[in-house]
């Protein structure tokens, strides 16, 4: 069993910075991949960024490629994803996930955050 606590959402302007952290409880968060998704009011969640387990496989969605960086450190049992040049439409609840599998669709993995909020202003 896997907890997931997210944080460091927050309201920014346009082109400013974020940094979102999850913090995992459970001896076997270092053989989960882990994944962060977004979901608006009315749409379904989306995929943004996973990492292996290893850190060594990373995918981004094409919309925040360049733009973002997700990283892990097992020894904190915490996963982290560093948004810059954040655009209005980013603006989303951000939630974190661990899954056996490096893939991008939510119903694939298995543990879940409550999410945390990060808001744009243009």
């Amino acid at each position: 069993q896997v907890q997931l606590v997210e944080s460091g959402g927050g309201l920014v302007q346009a082109g400013g910075s974020l940094r979102l952290s999850c913090a995992a409880s459970g001896r076997t968060f270092s053989t989960y991949a882990m994944a962060w998704f977004r979901q608006t009011p009315g749409t379904e969640r989306e995929f943004v960024a996973a990492i292996s387990w290893s850190g060594s496989s990373i995918y981004y969605a094409d919309s925040v490629k360049g733009r973002s960086t997700i990283s892990r450190d097992n020894a904190k049992n915490t996963v982290y994803l560093q948004m810059d040049s954040l655009k209005p439409e980013d603006t989303a609840v951000y939630y974190c996930a661990a899954g056996e599998r490096l893939l991008s669709l939510p119903r694939l993995y298995d543990y879940w955050g409550q999410g945390t909020q990060v808001t744009v202003s243009s």
